[in-house]
C-alpha cells in the first residue's frame, strides 16, 4: 500500500490564511455560531423500519420513473435500467480498464495530482480564457489597467473572484449564450499595489464594492471548437454591484426587521454581497446565494448577530468607515437585508433583481431547483457553516410553460409563496459503532432516514415562540428550535435530473470531535474531518414535496489509500484522490461533477467527475487542476464544453501585487487575475465519450 498523501496546510480545508481572511472573515477561527444542543445524524437509533429498505424503495420508484421517461426517448432506456446502484459494501465486479475508459462522459485519462501554476487538463483537450477580472463588458468601460483602477471603470468591467456560473441559450443569435457569474469577494492585497489593510482609501473601497456582485455577459462560441469569448457591449450585458438596487420580496418584505434609516419601507436593498454558488431555474432565471455576508459588518452586539457570525469589532476591509450601513451600531437591521437567495432575470437588463425572503436567511451556498410532478419548484439549499443545516423550499405555485410575457411574469412569483423546511437525519446503526475513524458500520453502509421539518408557510410560523417574519429573518434560530441536524458545512446541494436523487456536498469540519464539540455520527463519520463527504438523498416516492427521505453517504473524500475513504463501493485503487468537495453539477449522462476548495492532499484544487449509476457507480476521475493558490468554482458541464471559474489564483500567505505567488493567467510581470476558463476536446467530440 502506498503511503498516504501529505497534508499541506494547517488552515481548515487547506486554504491559505489570506483566503480565510478575505473570503469568509476567518470563520473557521471564530467561535462556532451554532451553540444549540440539537442532535446529530446517527444519535437516534432507527426503530423497526429498515432505512436501507426505504432507500431501495425510493430507488425502485426513481428507476420506474426514469424508465417511463426513457421509454418516450427510446435509446436511454438501458441506462435507466442501470440506475439502481450496487449498495455500499457490496462492490460489483469491475474489470480492469485503460485509464481513458470508464463511464460514459468520463472517458478521459485522469489528470494526476499536481502543483502546476496553470490549468492542467487531460491529453487531447484544449482550453481558453473566456473572461478575466477587469475586462470591459459595458459600453464606455475602459480597458483594464491595474495601476489606474477606478470605481467607475470597475462598474463596467467583469468583477473579481467568480464562484457560480450559468450558461443559458440565447434565442435568435446563433452560437451565442448568456453567461451569468457571481463575484464572491475581493482580495485587496492582490488587487492594489502597496495596499495598506489598516488604512484603505475610499477609492479602493469603492472599487471593491464595484468588483463584488454579479455579471451578465453574452459569449460567442468559435466555429468548430469549444472556445468562448465575450461579446463586449451587448445589450444584455450587465453589472450588479454592492451599490446596485435590489428588491425584497416574499413574506418578510416590509418587516420592521428589515427597515433602516435609508429604507424605511424594508423593501429596497443596496447591493448583494459574497455571492457564492447558485442555481439555474427551469423558467430561465438564475439564483444567487449570499454566503459570508457577516464579515462585512462591524460592531455587532445582539444574540442574533452572534448566531450569524457578525463580529463585535471592526472588519477586515474597514467598509464601515465609508458607509454607515456597514456599522451595525448605527444600522442594526442592515445585516438582516443580506444572506438571502437573489433571483435575476438575465434576459431583462432593466429588471430589478429580487431577494427572496421565503427561502430563508442564512449563509446560502447554493440554490438549485427541481419541479414536482405537478410543476411546482422545489429549491434545495445548504448553510455553509460548521454544524449548521440544510433546507428546502416547496413552492405553492405551478410553473407556467412558454416564454410569453404572462408566463414570465407569473414565474417570477414562484419563489415568494410556499413552505420552508429544514432537514433532520437519523442513522440506522448503533452510535457506538462510530468512533471517529470513518470505519463502515457493521451493516456495510452509512445510511438512514430523515424528515423535513416545516418552519414557515407564507405568513404562518410552524416554530413555537417565533413569528413567521422571525423565522425567515433568523432562519438559523428556527432550525435550532426544531432540532435540525448539525452537518459538516453543507455547501452545494444538487438534484440529479436523471434520478431525482439529491447530492449534498459537505466540505469539511476540522472541529468535529474536538473537546467540547460534537463527535462523529453516521452522516458525519470522521472526527477532525479534513476532507469532507457527499451525502445522497432520495425523497420518499421520488416526491420532492414530500416530508420524508432516505439517505446514505455516496462518497467519503480523501486519499484512496486511507481506510476511512469510500467511493460508493467502487474499488478505491481505481479512483483519483479528492479532498474538500464544494460545488457540484451534473452532465447529461447523469455523472456528478465536483469542484474542490482547499485540497488537503498535496495537490492543487481541481474538478472531478464521478458516475452515480450502473456498475461503474463511484468511479471518480480528475478532469483538471487549477493554478497556485486557486480554488475551482462554478462548473458548467455541457456536451462539448466544460466551464470553470478559477477563483483567487495566487492567494498564498504573504503574496501581494509586487510579490505574486502565481503568474497565471498572463505570465510573469502581469497582475494575477481571477478568470473563467473553457475546456473542450481537440477533435470536437463530446466531453468524455
Amino acid at each position: 500500500m502506498r503511503n498516504l498523501l501529505p497534508l499541506i496546510s494547517s488552515h481548515p480545508g487547506g486554504r491559505s490564511g489570506l483566503t480565510c481572511r478575505y473570503r469568509c472573515g476567518d470563520a473557521c477561527f471564530q467561535e462556532i455560531p451554532n451553540t444549540s444542543d440539537n442532535e446529530y445524524a446517527g444519535d437516534v437509533i432507527a426503530g423497526a423500519l429498515s432505512r436501507r429498505s426505504m432507500m431501495r424503495a425510493a430507488a425502485v420508484v426513481t428507476v420506474a420513473a426514469a424508465a417511463g421517461t426513457a421509454a418516450l426517448a427510446g435509446p436511454a432506456a438501458p441506462q435507466a435500467e442501470a440506475a439502481a446502484p450496487a449498495g455500499p459494501g457490496r462492490t460489483p465486479n469491475h474489470p480492469d480498464k485503460p485509464s481513458g475508459a470508464g463511464a460514459r462522459g468520463l472517458r478521459f485519462a485522469p489528470v494526476a495530482p499536481n502543483r502546476n501554476d496553470k490549468v492542467t487538463i487531460p491529453e487531447g483537450y484544449e482550453q481558453n480564457i473566456v473572461l478575466r477580472w477587469g475586462e470591459p463588458i459595458l459600453r464606455g468601460a475602459p480597458a483594464f489597467d491595474p495601476d489606474r483602477q477606478t470605481a467607475k471603470a470597475q462598474a463596467g468591467q467583469f468583477g473579481y473572484n467568480v464562484d457560480f456560473l450559468s450558461l443559458l441559450p440565447l434565442r435568435g443569435e446563433r452560437g451565442r449564450q448568456v453567461l451569468v457569474a457571481n463575484h464572491e469577494y475581493t482580495d485587496e492585497n492582490l488587487m492594489f499595489r502597496g495596499y495598506d489593510p489598516a488604512n484603505p482609501t475610499r477609492e479602493q473601497v469603492e472599487i471593491a464594492w464595484a468588483a463584488h456582485g454579479l455579471s451578465v455577459v453574452v459569449v460567442q462560441e468559435e466555429h468548430r471548437t469549444g472556445r468562448l469569448g465575450a461579446v463586449g457591449r451587448h445589450p444584455l450585458n450587465r453589472r450588479l454591484t454592492a451599490t446596485s438596487e435590489f428588491q425584497v420580496t416574499g413574506p418578510a418584505a416590509g418587516s420592521p426587521l428589515l427597515r433602516t434609516s435609508a429604507d424605511p419601507s424594508g423593501r429596497k436593498v443596496l447591493g448583494t454581497l459574497n455571492n457564492c454558488a447558485g442555481g439555474t431555474t427551469p423558467w430561465g432565471t438564475t439564483l444567487h446565494g449570499e454566503e459570508n455576508f457577516n464579515q462585512y459588518f462591524a460592531n455587532g452586539s445582539s444574540a442574533t448577530d452572534k448566531r450569524y457570525g457578525i463580529g463585535s469589532s471592526t472588519t477586515e476591509r474597514k467598509w464601515e468607515r465609508f458607509d454607515k450601513r456597514f456599522d451595525v451600531a448605527q444600522e442594526p437591521n442592515e445585516p438582516h437585508r443580506h444572506g438571502w437567495v437573489v433571483e435575476l432575470d438575465p434576459f431583462d437588463p432593466d429588471s430589478t433583481p429580487r431577494k427572496r425572503t421565503a427561502l430563508g436567511r442564512f449563509k446560502h451556498e447554493a440554490a438549485q431547483p427541481r419541479l414536482t410532478s405537478d410543476g411546482r419548484p422545489v429549491v434545495y439549499m445548504g448553510d455553509d457553516e460548521r454544524f449548521d443545516y440544510f433546507y428546502k423550499f416547496v413552492s405553492s405555485k405551478r410553473m407556467k410553460k412558454g416564454n410569453s410575457r404572462a408566463a414570465r411574469e407569473h414565474n417570477l412569483t414562484l419563489l415568494d409563496e410556499g413552505t420552508l423546511y429544514v432537514a433532520k437525519l437519523t442513522g440506522d446503526s448503533p452510535a457506538a459503532e462510530f468512533d471517529g475513524t470513518g470505519k463502515l458500520p457493521s451493516d456495510g453502509e452509512f445510511d438512514g432516514s430523515g424528515v423535513w421539518i416545516p418552519l414557515a408557510t407564507d405568513g404562518v410560523s410552524h416554530v413555537p415562540g417565533m413569528t413567521a417574519e422571525e423565522v425567515y429573518v433568523f432562519t438559523r434560530l428556527a432550525g435550532d428550535k426544531v432540532g435540525a441536524t448539525k452537518m459538516d458545512r453543507p455547501e452545494d446541494v444538487e438534484p440529479s435530473p436523471r434520478t431525482g436523487r439529491v447530492y449534498v456536498a459537505l466540505t469539511n469540519n476540522t472541529d468535529r470531535g474536538k473537546a467540547g464539540k460534537p463527535g462523529a455520527d453516521e452522516a458525519n463519520p470522521r472526527n477532525l474531518n479534513k476532507h469532507g463527504q457527499i451525502l445522497e438523498l432520495a425523497e420518499h416516492w421520488d416526491d420532492p414535496a414530500g416530508d420524508g427521505f432516505a439517505w446514505r453517504l455516496f462518497l467519503v473524500a480523501g486519499d484512496p489509500n486511507d481506510p476511512s475513504t469510500y467511493f460508493a463501493g467502487f474499488p478505491k485503487e481505481k479512483v483519483s484522490p479528492i479532498s474538500c468537495p464544494d460545488n457540484v453539477a451534473f452532465d447529461d449522462h447523469g455523472n456528478l461533477w465536483i469542484s474542490t476548495d482547499g485540497n488537503q492532499l498535496g495537490s492543487h484544487d481541481g474538478l472531478f467527475g464521478v458516475a452515480t449509476q450502473g456498475e461503474l457507480r463511484g468511479e471518480l476521475k480528475q478532469f483538471l487542476t487549477v493554478p497556485t493558490g486557486a480554488e475551482t468554482c462554478g462548473p458548467v458541464i455541457q456536451d462539448r464544453r466544460v466551464l470553470v471559474a478559477v477563483q483567487h489564483p495566487g492567494e498564498v500567505d504573504g503574496a501581494t501585487v509586487d510579490k505574486p505567488a502565481s503568474s497565471w493567467p498572463d505570465g510573469p510581470g502581469k497582475i494575477v487575475r481571477p478568470s473563467v476558463v473553457a475546456v473542450w476536446r481537440k477533435d470536437g467530440r463530446d466531453i468524455g465519450v
